[in-house]
C-alpha cells in the first residue's frame, strides 16, 4: 500500500483490555483505527483469573459502561457466576463481580472489534516507534518484519510483554505470557527516546483438571439468586450460573512450601521486579505470616465447557514438581493433575509520572500509554485507562481539550490522578479506600454520574440516555415521596418493625426516617404499611437507600468537593516556569517542574509540595492574571 493509504488516526499496540476499549471508543467516534497484536487468538485474553469486577474494580466496570465502553456488556454475556460483594455492608464498598467463561469473553470482544466500522485488526509485533526528525512527535510504528504503519497517534497497551521474562523455579523463559514471545525492541526504543523504564513483577496461579479432584468435601460457593448485571443496558442475567468451591491450606501445605522455598525465584534473588503487596504469592503468605495455620483458596472454573479450574489464592513460581507436591496436600487434591503450572513474570513499565492526565506522554506528542505499561495491575484498571486514552486521542485529533475526570467524579479519575501524580513503585491496584469521596462514587449510581458525559461524547446512544433521564426522574420522585408524610405509631406497625429487628416508633416518622435505620431496606416498606412500598429495579432501590441512609455524610462530602473544585478549577499552564516563582521550596520546584500538574488541586497532591507551596502558586497565578488584565486595558 502507498504511504497515504497507511495513515491511521490511531494505531493501538496490543489487544488486551486496554487496547480493546481504546480502539472501540475511537472507531465508534468515526476514527480510522488499526490494532496490532502478536496473536489474533489472544484478543481480550484473561491472562490471570477468569473474573471481572470486585472491590473498586466493579465500580470501574460500571463507570466504563456508563461512558460507553464494552467491558460490562461482555462480562454480562460471558458471566457464569455473579455476586454482589459486601452486600451486607455500606453502599460505598459494595461491588459486583462475575466469574466469566474466559473464552466466551474473548470471542465476544473479538467479534465486536471485527464488526466495528473503521477498525482493523492485524497480527504483527511492533519493534519501534517512528518519530519526526526532532524526536518530539510520533509518526507511527515499525514491526519486526520491517513494515511501517503511519498514525496520527499511537497508543501502547503492551501488558506484561515489554522484555517479559517468565519464571518457573530455575527456568527463565523470555515471554510476556505462557506460550507467547516477549517484545524486546520496543523497550530499547523507549529508552532511546528518553523514557525512564522500571521493572515490575506479577504472577498467575496453577490451573488444574477438575476431573482429578474430589469436590465432595469442599465448601460450595453459589452465585446470587438475583444476579445483577454490570451494564446499564442489560435488562437481566438469564444464563444458568455455575458453582465455585473453596478450601483452606493446611500446616502440611505450608511445611511442603517451606521445604521448597530455596527453589522459589521470589526468594533466591533471581526475580528483581517489584510485585504486588495486595496479591502475594502462596510462598509470601507462608513465609511472611508463619502464625497463619491456613489460607483460603477458591476453585474457579475457567469456563462452562472446560475441565480447567483456576486456583484463586495460590499464585506461585515454584518448580512444577514442587507445585504438584503442595497441591496434593490440599483437601480433595490427593490425585490432582496440573494442566498449566503457575508462574511469575517480570516486565518493563513506564513510571506513569511521565504521562499527563490525558494519558499522553510528556516526552512525545501523540504517544499515549494505557494499562500495565503505566504500572497498573488488573483487567478493569487497564480497560478504564484504555477507554480514557481512546476518548482523549479522539478529542485531541478534533482540536478539543482532553477529558480529565475528577477524583470526585469517578474511580477512573482517582486512579489516573494517583498514577500521574504519585507514580507507581509497585503494581497499582485500585481500592475503595483510595477514594476520598467514595460515598459519591458508588456502583449503583455510575450511570447518574457519567452517562451524560458518555452521551455528550457520542458513545452512549439516545435510547440509553433517555432511559438514564427516566431513571434520574424516578429517583428524584421516590426520594421526594419518602420524605413527605408520616407514619403514626401503631401496634401493627410496631409488630412489623419488631419482625425486622427494629425498635417501635415513638412519634410520627416519615418513610425516609424509617429507611435511615440500618436494618430497614426499601423492599421492607410495603410490609411495614400497605401502600408504603413501591417496586423499583434493584440498582435504583439501592441508590434510593444510599441517598437516604447516608444523607448527612453525602452532604458533608458535597461541601468538601465544593471547596476542592476551586483549586481544581485553577489551571496551571504547561509553560509555567517554576524556577521563576519566588517562595517555592526547592523540592516543590523540582517536583512541579517534573510533573507539570494541570491544576492547583493536583499540585497539592504531589508528594513534597506543601500547602504553603500551593499558596505561593495561587499568589503567582493571581498576579499573572492581574498583569494580563492591566495589559488588556
Amino acid at each position: 500500500m502507498s504511504p497515504v493509504a497507511d495513515i491511521y488516526d490511531l494505531i493501538v499496540v496490543g489487544a488486551g483490555h486496554a487496547g480493546c476499549e481504546a480502539a472501540l471508543a475511537c472507531a465508534r467516534l468515526g476514527r480510522r483505527v488499526l490494532v496490532l497484536t502478536m496473536s489474533l487468538d489472544s484478543v481480550a485474553q484473561m491472562s490471570c483469573n477468569p473474573a471481572i469486577g470486585g472491590l473498586a474494580k466493579g465500580q470501574l466496570v460500571r463507570e466504563i459502561d456508563a461512558l460507553g465502553g464494552e467491558m460490562g456488556k461482555a462480562a454480562d454475556e460471558a458471566g457464569i457466576q455473579f455476586k454482589q460483594l459486601n452486600a451486607s455492608r455500606g453502599p460505598a464498598v459494595r461491588a459486583p463481580r462475575a466469574q466469566c467463561d474466559k473464552w466466551a469473553y474473548q470471542r465476544r470482544m473479538k467479534r465486536v472489534l471485527e464488526s466495528t466500522a473503521g477498525l482493523e485488526l492485524k497480527q504483527a509485533q511492533v519493534e519501534s516507534l517512528l518519530v519526526d526528525g526532532e524526536g518530539k512527535q510520533v509518526l507511527g510504528v515499525r514491526t519486526t518484519q520491517g513494515a511501517e504503519m503511519r498514525g496520527r497517534a499511537v497508543l501502547l497497551t503492551t501488558g506484561t510483554f515489554l522484555r517479559g521474562l517468565i519464571h518457573i523455579g530455575d527456568q527463565r523463559i523470555p515471554s510476556g505470557r505462557a506460550g507467547e514471545p516477549a517484545a524486546q525492541g520496543l523497550s530499547r526504543c523507549l529508552l532511546e527516546l528518553g523514557f525512564e523504564l522500571g521493572r515490575l513483577k506479577t504472577g498467575t496461579n496453577p490451573r488444574v483438571d477438575r476431573r482429578s479432584l474430589d469436590l465432595s468435601g469442599m465448601t460450595v460457593q453459589e452465585g446470587d439468586l438475583e444476579p445483577q448485571p454490570f451494564s446499564f443496558s442489560t435488562t437481566r442475567i438469564t444464563q444458568a450460573q455455575v458453582p465455585c468451591h473453596s478450601i483452606r491450606t493446611s500446616e502440611e501445605t505450608h511445611a511442603t512450601i517451606r521445604a521448597a522455598i530455596g527453589r522459589s525465584p521470589l526468594y533466591n534473588g533471581v526475580i528483581q521486579g517489584i510485585g504486588p503487596r495486595y496479591c502475594p504469592s502462596i510462598e509470601d503468605k507462608v513465609m511472611r505470616f508463619p502464625e497463619k495455620t491456613g489460607h483460603q483458596v477458591f476453585l474457579e472454573p475457567e469456563g462452562r465447557d472446560t475441565a480447567e479450574i483456576y486456583l484463586n489464592g495460590l499464585s506461585t513460581s515454584l518448580p512444577e514438581p514442587d507445585q504438584l507436591a503442595f497441591l496434593r496436600t490440599l483437601p480433595g487434591f490427593q490425585q490432582v493433575m496440573i494442566m498449566r503450572p503457575g508462574y511469575a513474570v517480570e516486565y518493563d513499565f513506564v513510571p506513569p509520572t511521565q504521562v499527563k492526565a490525558s494519558l499522553e506522554t510528556r516526552q512525545l506528542r501523540g504517544l499515549y500509554l494505557a494499562g500495565q505499561i503505566n504500572g497498573t495491575s488488573g483487567y478493569e484498571e487497564a480497560a478504564a485507562q484504555g477507554l480514557m486514552a481512546g476518548l482523549n486521542i479522539h478529542l485531541s485529533l478534533s482540536g478539543q481539550p482532553p477529558l480529565v475526570l475528577g477524583r470526585d467524579q469517578a474511580y477512573i479519575g482517582v486512579m489516573i490522578d494517583d498514577l500521574v501524580t504519585k507514580g507507581a513503585r509497585e503494581p497499582y491496584r485500585l481500592f475503595t479506600s483510595m477514594a476520598e469521596h467514595r460515598l459519591r462514587l458508588r456502583s449503583d449510581n455510575a450511570d447518574l454520574r457519567l452517562m451524560g458525559l458518555g452521551h455528550g461524547l457520542g458513545l452512549v446512544g439516545d435510547a440509553q440516555h433517555q432511559a438514564l433521564l427516566a431513571r434520574r426522574a424516578q429517583l428524584k420522585d421516590e426520594l421526594a415521596r419518602l420524605k413527605t408524610g408520616a407514619l403514626d405509631p401503631s401496634p401493627g406497625l410496631d409488630a412489623a418493625l419488631a419482625s425486622l429487628g427494629s425498635a417501635p416508633l415513638e412519634q410520627p416518622t416519615s418513610l425516609a426516617g424509617l429507611l435511615k435505620r440500618p436494618e430497614i431496606r426499601h423492599q421492607h416498606l410495603e410490609a411495614l404499611q400497605k401502600g408504603a412500598g413501591r417496586e423499583l429495579p434493584r440498582a435504583l432501590a439501592e441508590a434510593v437507600e444510599s441517598e437516604i441512609k447516608y444523607e448527612g455524610y453525602i452532604a458533608r462530602q458535597e461541601r468538601q468537593v465544593a471547596l476542592m473544585q476551586g483549586l481544581e478549577a485553577r489551571l496551571l499552564p504547561e509553560s509555567l516556569d517554576y524556577a521563576q516563582v519566588p517562595g517555592l521550596s526547592r523540592e516543590a520546584r523540582e517536583k512541579l517542574e517534573q510533573l507539570k500538574p494541570h491544576s492547583l488541586g493536583q499540585a497539592g497532591r504531589i508528594s513534597g509540595v506543601s500547602p504553603a507551596d500551593v499558596a505561593v502558586l495561587k499568589v503567582a497565578l493571581d498576579a499573572g492574571r492581574r498583569r494580563r488584565e492591566e495589559r488588556a486595558l
